[in-house]
């Protein structure tokens, strides 16, 4: 069973543990890299996961961590963002993240936000389906200039 638990800054090492890991195993599928984080001090997790109105989630199987995701407002509080979505390879193919994405989407409903946007990075592509699966389009905004200095993340929203 998917279990999906909401974390604010007193879970920060949980959250650590999991981002941590995710951008280790997959440093091609973020704009942040292993080395921005991995010396962070507890201040920084902690702010991290303290943002106003962002709601962050860990989703576990069977009390083991299988994944992770946040939602944040934009300015406009008509858009919300999926960010930091990750799923650990023992969780993939068993659901956690169509969870992780629903749970979030419900969130962004919840905030009133009228679209839900994420963005990925190119050549991503068991991410990239997932998304399109769910209900998210590819636009022609242009994303995150990524860590190489050359590609741009894919920027996908999805109406609400």
């Amino acid at each position: 069973m998917i279990d999906v638990q909401a974390i604010g800054p007193d879970d920060w090492k949980a959250w650590r543990e999991l981002r941590l890991a995710a951008l280790e195993e997959a440093p091609f599928a973020f704009g942040s890299q292993l080395k921005d984080w991995i010396d962070a001090p507890e201040d920084r997790w902690r702010e991290r996961l303290s943002v106003p109105g962002a709601h962050q989630v860990i989703a576990s199987i069977d009390g083991v961590p299988a994944g992770m995701a946040g939602g944040f407002l934009d300015d406009d509080q008509r858009t919300a963002e999926l960010v930091s979505m990750w799923v650990a390879p023992p969780g993939r193919g068993k659901g956690v993240g169509n969870v992780l994405m629903a749970t979030i989407e419900d969130w962004a409903r919840g905030t009133g936000a009228e679209v839900l946007k994420l963005s990925v990075v190119p050549g991503n592509d068991p991410a990239h389906n997932l998304y399109l699966r769910s209900g998210f389009t590819d636009t022609d905004e242009p994303g995150d200039l990524m860590p190489d200095g050359v590609r741009r993340e894919l920027v996908m929203r999805k109406p609400l």
